[in-house]
């Protein structure tokens, strides 16, 4: 059976700028318990709604919130304007159920005065709306899905998203990206027909021919790139002949997407930079997750790592912008890793371990011109192969290349040396 062949978007700056910031903000910062609460605690509506009376963020500061993304590199954001618990986070006319200001609307113009592009995730949840078909991730599972589902109409409420769809890519400027969420086609889940997908991409395409959009709608082929969570590709997300897909690695600071106010297994700056370094190696790009509490504020942690990521891309961002998976006849040296720009024809050495004294670098000699740290621009030396083993050389194959080190590892987190290849 063949595969369907969609229409797809603009990849071109995506691919190119490589890392976002993503945000999870909703009534489930009040709980402070994540943003799957409800559903896991299996949380009656109405003892839901009541975080509703005491969601009045007094210190929402979204210019904040932008500028920290630009700061640390971040080129895109992608905002949740509607997550699984159905509540809205703009001034829709297809719902009560939304805050009581247009938060969507002011993130999208902060971003938007910082130069980021904007995007927006939309849940194809929804465990408030009367009419969604209760399935196994609801929180009303348990009472048995055959009686509670009569009445339920699945069709009208695919209508109801496609109309806040429509709301949110035409009153809201131009949006670069949208983020559905989530099929799961499993006994009493829900697959593309359940979201009737195609009407739904569709809808989008019309509105919007160069919007990106992610590949949950249940639609093999259909959306624009891959989206693994929270785990990094060994190798990228590939097609079964080994070709490189688009793909979006999403990640969060710690377990958690929306605000955990007890969660307490926090990454280091190191492991982030670190993070944000492989989806590039690997091809693809980073989207990392802020949940910001119930006051409006991000987490003083992330802002820390935000602030330590900031400080390396302010001077290693060569390494990250227009980087892609190096080319496979440069195989990558232990405990490191490449970036590839194959514009500039510059190749970037990630040290995750500071080796002593040499760095051999496999099927490179000759084939570079001129290496250099990036943090300050200072020459590595480059060393031929020795001729013999010696109590001063280690024995290379003759096409390995030898970079000089400092005995004591520079200042940088991560320290990066560009190669400058000839030719």
């Amino acid at each position: 059976m063949e595969t369907k062949t969609y229409p797809h978007g603009d990849l071109a700056w995506w691919q190119h700028d490589r890392f976002g910031m993503f945000i999870h903000w909703g009534v489930y910062s009040v709980p402070a318990r994540g943003e799957w609460v409800r559903t896991i605690e299996k949380i009656p509506q109405e003892t839901y709604d009541r975080y509703i009376e005491y969601f009045h963020p007094d210190q929402f500061d979204p210019k904040g919130w932008a500028r920290l993304a630009r700061a640390a590199g971040m080129k895109y954001v992608v905002f949740t304007a509607k997550h699984h618990d159905g509540f809205c986070m703009w001034d829709s006319k297809f719902t009560d159920y939304k805050a009581d200001r247009d938060y969507v609307r002011e993130v999208l113009d902060a971003f938007r005065a910082e130069g980021l592009r904007t995007g927006l995730y939309y849940s194809l949840l929804d465990w408030h709306h009367p009419l969604y078909r209760i399935d196994d991730n609801h929180p009303l599972r348990d009472g048995g899905f055959d009686e509670q589902n009569r009445g339920r109409d699945q069709h009208r409420y695919c209508q109801y998203m496609r109309d806040q769809v429509t709301e949110l890519l035409t009153q809201y400027g131009p949006i670069d990206i949208i983020w559905f969420d989530f099929t799961f086609p499993r006994p009493n889940g829900k697959c593309a027909q359940d979201w009737e997908a195609e009407e739904l991409l569709a809808l989008v395409r019309r509105l919007n021919p160069s919007i990106l959009i992610d590949d949950r709608l249940g639609l093999p082929g259909a959306g624009d790139f891959k989206s693994p969570e929270q785990y990094v590709p060994d190798h990228g997300m590939r097609d079964e002949d080994g070709r490189l897909l688009p793909w979006e690695g999403c990640q969060t600071f710690s377990g958690s997407w929306g605000y955990h106010r007890d969660e307490s297994t926090w990454k280091t700056p190191e492991q982030l930079i670190t993070m944000l370094i492989q989806h590039v190696a690997r091809g693809g790009n980073l989207l990392l997750n802020v949940g910001p509490d119930a006051r409006g504020r991000i987490d003083r942690r992330a802002q820390t790592a935000l602030g330590a990521i900031a400080e390396w891309m302010a001077e290693h961002s060569a390494s990250i912008y227009g980087c892609t998976v190096a080319p496979e006849e440069f195989p990558e040296p232990k405990d490191c890793l490449y970036t590839w720009n194959p514009d500039t024809r510059r190749l970037y050495l990630h040290i995750l371990g500071h080796p002593t004294k040499f760095i051999h670098l496999p099927r490179l000699n000759g084939k570079v011109r001129f290496a250099r740290f990036l943090h300050d621009w200072s020459e590595v030396r480059i060393v031929p192969p020795p001729a013999a083993h010696s109590s001063m050389t280690p024995v290379c194959p003759p096409d390995t290349l030898g970079l000089l080190l400092p005995p004591v590892p520079v200042r940088a987190t991560i320290p990066v040396i560009e190669l400058c290849l000839e030719g």
